[in-house]
């Protein structure tokens, strides 16, 4: 509960309501998310087998897509390598295939260094970028050994770095770091992944940095940075001859106030990118399975692409009832 002190300076503000307009198409892609014929496709039953090698060393049993498969089935579906694999198995017997079903001991290893194709914009114009980061947990000793040995030792957790497209709702880049690392020192890698012009980054109060300002123009010169400047920030030397972007969002919240900034500037639209991260831990969870760094980043990697996959199968199109 909100502390009682503040209670009569906040704004009351009514929640808003909303109606989904496609909501037979959107009930459809939501049982299709489910189902078994869509992640394992005919593409990949098709390309199951790993092509010959040329050079020295063994020969590889399964396809780099293969594997992406038995791992996408594992995000969905919230398994153990072990589980995946009876799983798999299940699945190619029920299908009549005869195809060899890859071990748990398989999976883990070649996640160390599979590669997953990243996600292109499907914007028609500039992309709108939210950034924002979330924590993950590791997965570990569970609670009973704190119970049952009283240790007090800290639990370790990562961080997920994302940028989402405003308008298609698609995690465009995504990093994972250490729990130690800057927010804003990750909007270079993130812009680093993002293959089309940008419109705009929009972030919160942790991006009111000038080298996320500089980053940007950098890379997209015509981008607009949209950061709420901190309470106490104050405008640059140059803002009566030549203002910097962080200068105009200070006149313009002294002369409309934050919420006035807010919705002039489209600041409005970060709330997306919090959908996103709820959308990921609701979907995939709040944890992280694997044990070493690559793996994790692989598993990042698959849940990200398992998430674009969903989303590609239907959005719900609402719009807000007065």
């Amino acid at each position: 509960m909100p502390f009682k002190a503040n209670a009569a300076r906040r704004h009351r503000i009514p929640k808003q309501r909303h109606r989904v307009t496609n909501w037979a198409e959107y009930d459809a892609a939501l049982r299709q998310r489910g189902s078994l014929t869509v992640w394992f496709s005919d593409e990949a039953i098709a390309a199951w087998r790993a092509e010959p090698r040329t050079t020295r060393g063994g020969q590889p049993h399964y396809s780099a897509l293969a594997i992406r498969t038995a791992l996408t089935l594992r995000a969905v579906f919230r398994l153990a390598l072990r589980q995946t694999e009876g799983l798999i198995g299940s699945v190619l017997r029920l299908l009549g295939l005869d195809l060899p079903v890859p071990d748990h001991s398989t999976l883990s290893r070649r996640a160390e260094t599979l590669e997953v194709p990243g996600s292109c914009p499907r914007s028609a114009g500039p992309v709108h970028l939210l950034v924002d980061s979330t924590g993950l947990r590791l997965c570990g000793s569970g609670e009973w050994l704190i119970e049952k040995h009283g240790t007090r030792r800290r639990r370790s957790w990562r961080k997920l770095h994302i940028g989402v497209d405003a308008h298609t709702g698609q995690i465009l880049a995504s990093e994972l770091t250490t729990s130690d690392v800057d927010d804003g020192a990750q909007v270079e890698p993130l812009l680093d992944r993002i293959t089309g012009s940008l419109a705009s980054l929009i972030g919160d109060g942790a991006y009111d940095q000038d080298d996320v300002y500089n980053a940007v123009a950098k890379r997209h010169p015509k981008a607009d940075v949209i950061v709420p400047p901190r309470s106490t920030a104050v405008p640059s030397e140059m803002a009566e001859s030549t203002p910097t972007q962080r200068d105009r969002h200070l006149q313009s919240i002294a002369e409309n106030g934050r919420m006035g900034w807010q919705k002039r500037s489209g600041y409005t639209r970060r709330a997306l990118v919090e959908s996103s991260i709820g959308r990921f831990k609701r979907v995939i969870g709040d944890a992280l399975h694997s044990r070493t760094d690559r793996r994790r980043a692989t598993e990042i990697a698959i849940a990200v692409s398992t998430l674009n996959r969903m989303l590609e199968l239907g959005c719900p199109e609402s719009v807000r009832i007065a």
